[in-house]
């Protein structure tokens, strides 16, 4: 028997049917080999790590306990979803994690039956999984649906609007609270463990049924007074009160570690009949990978390392991160300026703002997952007179919308949108790519939209975001490395809505907006050895649009390129609006505009994503020959000539 436990039971599992076929005893060892497993895949490809390590236990629970994919099991964000890979027919392809054609980051309803709904923002558990309860229920069916929401996304007012909704239609509906962080959990422990497989088993929850039908039957007064007094006393053992009052029955916290404490729970919760159920798990981030435990992020989010130190691979570039080219520029600033300051929504990393918070702590509000809050709150603070700084990424942003129109733009307010994570964002995919801003930000009236060329750009522009006072403005940055330009000294503030040239050429015209300046320049290269003189210039601007810039890069070329890191709607768009305006289209011009294609772009290399999508030099060239209506690889040839 000894010897049968040291065979590797995760090569035995390939889907979690296999996983149910496997004695509770045996569980502890999957569990290891699991973690073992996703530590040496994640350390190939780099990825999300603390969240998967905390879940290790309860995701090979759940799949022992419930019948998946016909029971539904909804991952909130995804970050924590690589184990669960693994156990569901993926572990062959889980070393392409995040690579060019390989898996998701995240869960994916295209990849897996497994994933029954797609993630990679936060807090959309519940709200789906009720969807999935209610469909089930109108088709007369009696599987499970199960969510399982990290204590973070609680954070988001989207999953209290959901809960509030499953409390009132009391829809048969699992949440898994997986806590990893909250200060409200109490103490874990064998009582807690025994309180909770108690309350959730069907003995008490008879019990509980019975005296309310008792209740009931007494005047309205001692039946109201009586569930009360029964919540009361379960909560003043358990905790979870607040949920109780959304409609939620509440089983916890249990050691989100003990195989021996989840799985008698998860049955119990399994074969309620009635009514949604939130059972509180209380997790560790990074466990069995002590590297991990010891980091302030617990290795939330890693490039690829070294298994045996957890020494991460660091980048041979010397050229700064745009993120941290801004937290720098910002804190510049911030101290010739005491009304700046900074709003993140549960990014103080991502965005660079944590090193904002080292030197201005009180200035610099970290609101949680909630970017409608952070942009409204931002916007009461530039009424009373500061200079909020919203950071947020272009992807989250769009969930603010209604607050950036009803609230900042209708009424003028300052507020200046750091917009990171513009563009394509590599492996994280679709769901992170900052494709959408510049259209509709640009839409808005008032509104300032800026997009930096490059790192030494960007300091300027906070600068000018800094310097606007009666308006609000936006400026955007990709993901990832600078160009490696000379930086200034310190930025100064640009003359509003007025671009430059950059290089100057007679016959065909490109005219950035954003990064891809640096692939036009390799363009007009390529171009003026085939001799087509080329004019290349970096609009800064998108509104307001530099008007004479443009009409002079019309009258002057015979074709006028628009290039931008943004969908359609954007930059190019308003190019064409101004040309149509005056009179610039009826000349003959050959524009076109260049943007990302009508579709969601894979995860992949950056690199390979806008190569994909046109907007590398390649794609300049060809658009421009294009353009011109002559074949490329005769002109090709022709250069070959000529050399």
């Amino acid at each position: 028997m000894a010897e049968a436990s040291k065979t590797p039971l995760l090569d035995r599992i390939t889907r979690p049917s296999d996983l149910r076929a496997l004695p509770d005893a045996s569980l502890r060892q999957l569990a290891d080999e699991l973690r073992t497993e996703t530590i040496d895949a994640v350390a190939k490809t780099g990825g999300h790590l603390g969240a998967g390590l905390g879940v290790i236990e309860l995701t090979v629970a759940l799949h022992h306990v419930f019948d998946t994919p016909r029971d539904r099991l909804v991952w909130d964000v995804g970050h924590q979803a690589y184990p669960h890979k693994i156990l569901t027919e993926r572990r062959e392809r889980i070393r392409t994690l995040r690579q060019g054609g390989g898996l998701s980051g995240f869960t994916k309803r295209a990849e897996s039956e497994f994933d029954p709904f797609g993630a990679a923002h936060s807090s959309t558990s519940i709200s789906a999984g009720l969807g999935m309860a209610v469909a089930r229920d109108l088709d007369g069916k009696a599987h499970n649906v199960v969510c399982v929401i990290g204590d973070g996304a609680m954070s988001a007012g989207m999953a209290y609007e959901a809960m509030n909704n499953a409390g009132a239609m009391n829809s048969r509906l699992i949440v898994i609270l997986n806590d990893n962080d909250m200060s409200i959990a109490p103490p874990v422990g064998a009582m807690s463990a025994y309180l909770a497989r108690i309350v959730s088993g069907k003995t008490y929850r008879t019990l509980r049924d019975i005296g309310k039908q008792l209740a009931h039957k007494l005047p309205k007064f001692f039946e109201e007074k009586a569930g009360k007094a029964e919540e009361f006393a379960r909560g003043f053992w358990t905790g979870g009160t607040m949920f109780e009052e959304l409609g939620f029955f509440y089983v916890g916290p249990i050691d989100g570690h003990n195989l021996d404490h989840l799985l008698p729970v998860l049955r119990n919760v399994r074969d309620a009949e009635t009514g949604p159920i939130l059972v509180h798990v209380v997790t560790q981030k990074g466990k069995g990978y002590a590297p991990a435990e010891v980091s302030a992020d617990k290795y939330h989010g890693v490039v690829k390392f070294d298994v045996a130190t957890g020494t991460q691979a660091t980048s041979k570039t010397n050229a700064p991160q745009y993120t941290k080219v801004f937290a720098q520029s910002l804190i510049k600033e911030a101290r010739k300026d005491d009304k700046i300051v900074a709003v993140t929504a549960a990014m103080p990393s991502g965005t660079g703002l944590d090193l904002f918070a080292k030197e201005f702590p009180t200035r610099c509000f970290d609101v949680g997952i909630a970017e409608q809050h952070a942009v409204t709150f931002c916007g009461g603070l530039a009424a009373e007179g500061y200079k909020p700084f919203a950071a947020i990424y272009s992807t989250f942003l769009q969930r603010a919308y209604d607050q950036v129109v009803h609230d900042i733009a209708v009424q003028q307010l300052p507020v200046r949108f750091a917009i990171d994570r513009a563009g394509l964002v590599g492996a994280d995919g679709p769901t992170h790519a900052g494709a959408f801003d510049v259209a509709y930000l640009g839409c808005l009236p008032g509104f300032v939209v800026m997009a930096a060329a490059d790192e030494a750009e960007l300091v300027h522009m906070v600068a000018t975001a800094a310097a606007i006072g009666d308006r609000p403005s936006a400026f955007r940055y990709p993901r990832g490395e600078g160009r490696g330009v000379t930086m200034p000294e310190e930025g100064k503030p640009l003359e509003i809505g007025k671009g430059r040239i950059m290089r100057e050429g007679h016959k065909v015209a490109l005219l950035s907006f954003g990064t891809r300046l640096g692939e036009c320049l390799k363009a007009a290269d390529e171009l003026g050895a085939l001799g087509l003189s080329t004019t290349v210039a970096d609009a800064r601007f998108a509104k307001p649009l530099d008007t004479d810039l443009v009409l002079r890069l019309a009258r002057e070329h015979e074709v006028l390129l628009t290039v931008e890191e943004g969908s359609t709607g954007g930059f190019g768009a308003y190019v064409l609006q101004a040309l149509a305006d005056h009179g610039a289209l009826d000349r003959g011009l050959r524009v076109r505009t260049m943007v990302l294609p009508d579709t969601f772009i894979e995860h992949n290399a950056p690199a390979a994503q806008y190569a994909e999508a046109g907007l590398d030099a390649k794609g300049i060239v060809a658009k421009v020959f294009e353009a011109l209506g002559k074949d490329m690889a005769a002109g090709t040839a022709e250069r070959g000539k000529r050399a």
